[in-house]
Formats: C-alpha cells, sequence, structure tokens
C-alpha cells in the first residue's frame, strides 16, 4: 500500500516518528541544557491517544514507525505500549499494517526492555553513543555512565535485536574516537552512523565550533579503510557503505553540509501531540487540540493531510561558514524526538 499522505512536491510520506516523552536520564550537550525544564503530566499524549493518532496515520499507508524522545524507556508502562504497537506489524487488514516497528534509545534502560521488545515485533534499535571513553561519555552525556549503555547494548545483541550505533560527529571532542568506533562496531556486530551536528534549541554549548563536516571524515576514513557505497535504505537519511574489514556498515546523515530533503517520506509527532512536518521548521499542526476538542479521526485525519500539504521543500537549518555559525529551529530535539 502507497501512502495516501503526499505532501507539494510528491513525496509520500510513509516513516512516522512518535516522541512519547521529553524527558531523559542524560542532558548530551548537543540536545539539552543542563537543567531542563520538562513538561508537566497533562502536556503529553497519553498513549492512548498516541496509539489513536499513530492508527490514523496507518490507515493512511504509513509502513514505518519510530519510538523516540526523550529517552522513550524512561516512560512509565512503555513496555505494553510496545506490544501493543506490534500487534499492528504485518497484519493486513483494512486498518492498515506496519512493515517495521523501531526504537531510538540511549541504552540506559536497555538490558531491561530488550527481550520484550524483540517479542513484541521490534528488530532493529538505534542506540546513541558518542565515544567509548568513560570520562567522555560522563563529559557529553552530563550524567550518564558508559557501562551502563554499553550493557543496554549487549543485552540488545543477545536477545536478537540488530544494533545501529548513532554517533553525533563533534570536532575536537570525539572525532579521534571513528577509527576506535567503527573496529568496535565490528566486534560486536553492529552498524555505526555518524551524524553532524543539528543545532535545536538552546543547549548551553558552542555547536559552531564543534560542527565537523561528514564529507571530510568520509574522505579521512577512506584514506584508512576499504569502504564500498551500498543502495541500502532502512527509511531514513543515513546512505550507507559497506566496511570491508568488519562486514558492518557506516552510515552518513549529512543535514548541514547535504541535505536529503529531495527524498524526505518522513513527519515527526511530538510528546505535545504537534505534528512537525519537517525536522529543521517549526511549522506543524496541533492533533492534541483536535483530539481534546472533541474531533473525530476524520477531523484529525484533515488535520495531517493539511500540515503534509505544506511540507517544506527543504529545512532552514543554516551552515554560514564564513561567519562561524550554525542555526536552526528554538525548540529542544527531546521534545521533538530525534
Amino acid at each position: 500500500m502507497v501512502s495516501s499522505l503526499t505532501d507539494r512536491d510528491g513525496r509520500h510520506i510513509s516513516y512516522l516518528r512518535v516522541s512519547v516523552t521529553d524527558r531523559c536520564d542524560m542532558r548530551c550537550v548537543y540536545c539539552m541544557s543542563e537543567n531542563m525544564r520538562f513538561l508537566p503530566r497533562e502536556d503529553v499524549l497519553s498513549f492512548e491517544e498516541i496509539l489513536r493518532l499513530s492508527r490514523v496515520f496507518i490507515r493512511q499507508g504509513v509502513r514505518r514507525l519510530r519510538i523516540t524522545g526523550g529517552e522513550p524507556l524512561v516512560r512509565r508502562d512503555i513496555g505494553e505500549f510496545f506490544t501493543e504497537l506490534g500487534q499492528w506489524l504485518h497484519h493486513s487488514d483494512q486498518q492498515g499494517m506496519l512493515d517495521e516497528l523501531t526504537l531510538t534509545t540511549n541504552g540506559t534502560l536497555l538490558a531491561d526492555y530488550a527481550e520484550l521488545l524483540y517479542k513484541a515485533g521490534v528488530r532493529r534499535v538505534n542506540v546513541s553513543l558518542d565515544t567509548l571513553d568513560d570520562v567522555r561519555f560522563r563529559q557529553i552525556t552530563r550524567r550518564g555512565h558508559l557501562a551502563t549503555t554499553l550493557n543496554g547494548i549487549r543485552a540488545a545483541r543477545a536477545a536478537g535485536l540488530a544494533v545501529r550505533i548513532n554517533t553525533v560527529a563533534m570536532a575536537g571532542v570525539n572525532d579521534d574516537e571513528f577509527d576506535a568506533l567503527l573496529s568496535w562496531c565490528g566486534e560486536i556486530g553492529a552498524d555505526l552512523c555518524l551524524i553532524e551536528t543539528m543545532p535545536m534549541g538552546e543547549t548551553g554549548e558552542d555547536r559552531t565550533a564543534s560542527y565537523l563536516p561528514l564529507s571530510r571524515v568520509q574522505d579521512q576514513l577512506r584514506a584508512r579503510w576499504s569502504l564500498t557505497p551500498l543502495n541500502d535504505r532502512t527509511g531514513g537519511p543515513a546512505r550507507y557503505m559497506r566496511v570491508e574489514k568488519t562486514g558492518q556498515r557506516i552510515g552518513f546523515i549529512t543535514p548541514m553540509s547535504h541535505n536529503f530533503c529531495s527524498s524526505c517520506n518522513r513527519v515527526r509527532l511530538s510528546c505535545t501531540g504537534r505534528l512537525y512536518t519537517c525536522l529543521g521548521q517549526e511549522d506543524g499542526i496541533d492533533l492534541r487540540e483536535i483530539m481534546r476538542s472533541g474531533g473525530d479521526d476524520v477531523a484529525i485525519l484533515k488535520g495531517i493531510e493539511e500540515a503534509i500539504s505544506r511540507k517544506p521543500t527543504g529545512h532552514t537549518f543554516l551552515l554560514d561558514e564564513k561567519m562561524g555559525r550554525v542555526s536552526g529551529p528554538a525548540r529542544h530535539m527531546n521534545v521533538t524526538g530525534g
């Protein structure tokens, strides 16, 4: 089933990313400020509301669903929520079906949930990990423990989950670790994905100074590793290469240096129920208001279609190398969903 949700540029929307919470047990320097003020509970969608909205999308042909946060696994009863979502996998009827249910996590609670996630139908997880150095990990996350995240990754692999390690590439922070990360990922059977810093929200850190174009990183890695371009797609923006020495893949997500907007098939539902049609733009629609004011599913779909009809051709992340600055939306990533 081809998605009936099509924007003005003819892009079919088949991928929904859903933030279930703005809360997180870390405060990563590129994502959040040290002293975050989290949303009151009544502002955050209930699981019943998220399921209802997700069902509307799936009926229109959305085939991939990724659960994000904040850190999604910190939310109470998240296991039951995944079990409910898993019932839509490969179940074709007039209600539509999902091809894939995935998760993005920092890994701190993954050891507790890995087996449940697999039983629910999850087969892939993305784990945020920017360094293999314990001290550096603490500095980047401001309060995380490397051993806990590594335990979660091992538990995920033991449960049968494919793992992709998401690493935000930062100049002067972790740019000396990419070789070590590639080797380690080969040892544990995980893919590695390098991501350019995206300037969203005020975090108290200078992200201009740490911005690192991945075209430069790719050239450096190719001098030391045999990398073969692949046509693999997982529904997201990553472009992959095979690491011949390890057999695993390395992906590159380049919103700043080489945007991928022309093929964007994604929209994001924030934990407050706001639908964002572009990560790098503020335009969207408040689906929570439609629901809580008594709107039926027809009204919800009308709102979704209206927002998607305005989906911008490209994002507004700004890279001004001459001025030495990067800029983007004022909202934080943890509210939007990664």
